[in-house]
Parts: C-alpha cells; sequence; structure tokens
C-alpha cells in the first residue's frame, strides 16, 4: 500500500459555506501503481473510473435550491484521481451556489473536475424522475461465485492464489458481491461487488473466490484496489479478452465504479441493488 501519511488526507474537516474548487485534492496515480510494478505511460490496461453523487444540490437563479444525481467519468490515463471526501466537501460547496441553469452547473463542474484529475471528465446530470429508468437496478448475466463451500484463512492480499484449468478454455461473466477492502487513509471499509467477464484460460472458481476475499484487510483506494486484481488475472491467467468492474457502495453520497479492460470492454448499464 502507498503511503499517504504526508498529506492533508485525514485531517480535521471544516464544512464549506460557499463554492471553493481549491477543496479538491488531487492523488496521483502512480503512487498506487508504482506498488504494482506499473509505469502509467505504459499500462497493460484501459478503462474508466464512474463516480454516481446522488447528493447534488445548488441554487436557481432566484434562489430556489435544487437537486439532481450526477455521473463523473474520469478516464482511466488521467495523472489524478481525486480523493473522495474532497470531492464530497467541493459538491458540498455548491449548495449555496447560484447558477442560470443545469448547463451552467455541468460545465463548471467539467472545468474543475477536468483540473484536479488533469484529464477530461465526462459529466451527467440526472433529473431524479429519469434517474431510475436510465440507470436501473440489475444483475447482469453471469456466475456468482458466493456460494461455494470452501475453507478460508487469508485476508491479504494474494495473486498468486488465482489458477486456471489447464487446456480448457472459456467465456463467462463471474462475480462476487464479498469485495471489502479499506481506505488507506482511515481504515474504513469499502465494500463492492465484483464482476470479471473474460474469454482465455477457465479460471478456477473455487480460488478466484479465495483471491477476492484476500482483499477483506487490504488498504487501497477503489481505483487502485481494481487495478490490481486486472494486473493479478492478467499475470495469472493470460485472457485474451479482460473486463473488470467493481461497483462500490456510497459512502458520504457518493459511490465509485473503476472498470479496467484488456481488449473491448464489456459494459453493463444497470446498478448493483445495494448502490
Amino acid at each position: 500500500m502507498a503511503d499517504y501519511r504526508d498529506t492533508a488526507l485525514g485531517d480535521a474537516t471544516v464544512y464549506p459555506r460557499s463554492y471553493d474548487a481549491s477543496l479538491l485534492y488531487p492523488i496521483a496515480r502512480q503512487r498506487g501503481r508504482a506498488e504494482l510494478g506499473l509505469e502509467s505511460g505504459a499500462l497493460p490496461f484501459a478503462g474508466v473510473d464512474t463516480w454516481t453523487a446522488y447528493e447534488l444540490s445548488w441554487l436557481a437563479n432566484n434562489g430556489l435550491p435544487q437537486v439532481a444525481i450526477a455521473e463523473f467519468t474520469v478516464p482511466a490515463d488521467s495523472p489524478n484521481i481525486i480523493e473522495s471526501k474532497s470531492l464530497k466537501l467541493y459538491l458540498n460547496s455548491l449548495n449555496q451556489q447560484r447558477l442560470e441553469s443545469e448547463l451552467a452547473l455541468q460545465n463548471l463542474l467539467q472545468k474543475d473536475l477536468s483540473a484536479a484529475v488533469g484529464a477530461a471528465v465526462a459529466v451527467q446530470i440526472f433529473r431524479l424522475e429519469e434517474y431510475a429508468a436510465c440507470r436501473p437496478l440489475g444483475e447482469p448475466y453471469g456466475h456468482c461465485l458466493d456460494q461455494q463451500n470452501i475453507v478460508i484463512d487469508s485476508y491479504q492480499r494474494n495473486g498468486q492464489t488465482v489458477a486456471v484449468e489447464a487446456g480448457t478454455p472459456a467465456t463467462e461473466m463471474l462475480y462476487s458481491h464479498l469485495l471489502r477492502s479499506n481506505c488507506p487513509v482511515t481504515d474504513q471499509p469499502d465494500w463492492a461487488s465484483i464482476y470479471i467477464a473474460y474469454s482465455g484460460p477457465k479460471i478456477d472458481r473455487e480460488s478466484l473466490l479465495r483471491y477476492l476475499v484476500s482483499y477483506r484487510s487490504h488498504q487501497d483506494f477503489h481505483e487502485q484496489c481494481v487495478e490490481a486484481i486486472t494486473l493479478d488475472l492478467i499475470n495469472q491467467c493470460a485472457p485474451q479478452q479482460l473486463t473488470v468492474t467493481a461497483r462500490y457502495t456510497r459512502r458520504g453520497g457518493i459511490d465509485i465504479n473503476p472498470q479496467r479492460s484488456v481488449g473491448p470492454p464489456i459494459s453493463f448499464g444497470v446498478r448493483q441493488v445495494r448502490q
């Protein structure tokens, strides 16, 4: 795990009363990638991080409060991520800000978030009455790993746990609702469902479940956990195509959904029921 003690993360919080883009706290992706032996200019995967902000509010020009849900899509090759508590504080700083329109809000969010991560961030704003139809709850097709009756006694990440069934090819989606990792700043637990779609040598399901559960005591940011899982699957399983998507439960009104892929990504437009 990268060391973040030299940052302001985890310090006492002063909640903002006016708009302040300087509240956004960028963290260099390379700090976590260095732990995996990765260089940002030569990544073995592509992807995006999709953030959902459920507590977005601002004022119309007449002072009437407005509410909406927003999605922010951050490219995985951006230099930085944004620390999630700082994003919450930044969004809260908009609560008393008067704006002409949703478009003005969208443009402001796009400008500030793009500046923080160092790359273009896509922003989409949903009215509450339209969100459920655009992002329905559901599960993708696939096989859930969680009902296997196996003994597990290791709760620290170990990529060598994953094995394949030699000589057996497969194209399938495997998923688990048992992923838990921990914030490297606060040590609070982060809960997620993780979806692994791949083509290549058949992954042994028992070993994969053991591996995913091994994150239970692991400390890292959401994005870096997904990159570690993707890298371990690449190294251990040599898939021809791979998409790893984690859908984390929300904290502070925000959920984070990193996706990394080798080859064309396999995407699904549903939220997991815990979100």
